[in-house]
């Protein structure tokens, strides 16, 4: 039998060993939960809001998105305002105290739009820290749900243009429409195979050279009047750049350059006199009493023209009257007859009759 010494130092040790196990426990609870350090001085902190946003107590405070602490407490706060018709209740680490200056905004945030809601802190510019007790200013923004809301037109947009791609798709997989042919038409698959084969039969008989691309891939004769060709052209080029010939006396000769210019110099020269209106060229271009004298003479011109025209004078007489046109016309056919019995009796016109009265 154990004594009763061995009896009670082993219920110690149990009791030992029991309480640690709790103490890890309770150590493994409060890391995995996040509770609220008990030995960490606490300071409590308020904000006035228009809505809680469906917040709980509990949610977490960060600062800048690192946790400092929790929110107590919501509560109505029975003001008037309605901006600040809710009043919360914060209880942070004091230590972190002194890293949110007095002029820093708190408002709602989440880690994604359907995830938990905390109160984040954002960090001000003034110099004096909020103090135990104090209040800070929440930012005026929208709800969460308000924004989902906002994004549900683009959210049913998006989820019309997925029920159409799904009907495309469907389409294409029933085989209709020009690509569902293209997926799963045995037909055209056969046409394309078919092509395919017509392809392969062309670039065969072009690697073996056959046809006029054949030859003129492989055709060593081409090849070579090919290079003939190619050294005729350098030659002439040759010939050019040397200045042989009529095109590289052209591009070669300075003196036919000078010519040009010369030419060129005469030419503007020639212009020049005929802007200043020197020479009969010129004058006809710049004269205003030539061009008078000109225009009175066209204007006689006409005239005279009309004249003819309406019967007048002698020419006119001649243009438009028929009697004197067959006067004329019978007078040309005697002179052709008398011209005709000279040729054949010259004698007949040439003898000369003296007579003595």
């Amino acid at each position: 039998m154990p004594s009763s010494k061995k009896v009670a130092w082993s219920q110690l040790k149990v009791g030992i060993m029991s309480m640690i196990a709790l103490a890890l426990l309770a150590v493994l609870i409060f890391l995995m939960t996040g509770a609220d350090n008990p030995f960490e001085d606490k300071a409590t902190l308020y904000t006035y809001m228009q809505d809680s946003a469906a917040m709980t107590e509990g949610s977490a405070v960060r600062l800048n998105g690192i946790l400092i602490g929790k929110l107590k407490r919501i509560q109505l706060s029975g003001e008037k305002d309605n901006n600040r018709a809710v009043r919360m209740t914060l209880q942070v680490d004091k230590k972190y105290l002194a890293m949110v200056p007095a002029d820093s905004l708190i408002g709602f945030s989440a880690e994604n739009v359907l995830g938990s809601k905390f109160l984040n802190i954002k960090r001000g510019a003034a110099t004096k820290p909020v103090q135990d007790g104090g209040e800070l200013r929440a930012k005026d923004e929208k709800d969460f749900l308000e924004v989902v809301q906002s994004a549900m037109p683009l959210l049913e947009s998006l989820q019309s243009i997925l029920g159409r791609i799904d009907k495309v798709v469907g389409q294409v997989e029933s085989g209709r429409g020009s690509i569902g042919k293209l997926l799963y038409d045995e037909a055209l698959y056969t046409k394309v195979n078919t092509v395919l084969d017509d392809v392969h039969k062309v670039t065969s008989a072009v690697s073996e050279g056959k046809g006029t691309i054949g030859h003129l891939l492989y055709d060593e004769g081409l090849y070579t009047d090919l290079r003939k060709t190619m050294q005729r052209v350098d030659t002439l080029a040759a010939g050019l750049e040397q200045g042989q010939g009529t095109a590289g006396k052209l591009l070669k000769d300075p003196a036919l350059y000078d010519e040009l210019r010369k030419s060129s110099s005469e030419l503007r020269i020639l212009v020049a006199d005929l802007n200043a209106a020197k020479g009969t060229a010129g004058k006809l271009l710049k004269d205003d009493t030539l061009h008078q004298r000109l225009t009175a003479t066209l204007d006689k011109v006409n005239t005279t023209i009309d004249r003819i025209n309406g019967g007048q004078g002698t020419i006119g007489q001649l243009m438009v009257n028929p009697a004197l046109y067959e006067s004329l016309t019978a007078t040309s056919v005697e002179i052709k007859s008398m011209m005709k019995d000279f040729r054949a009796n010259p004698k007949k016109f040439l003898t000369i009759q003296l007579k003595l009265f």
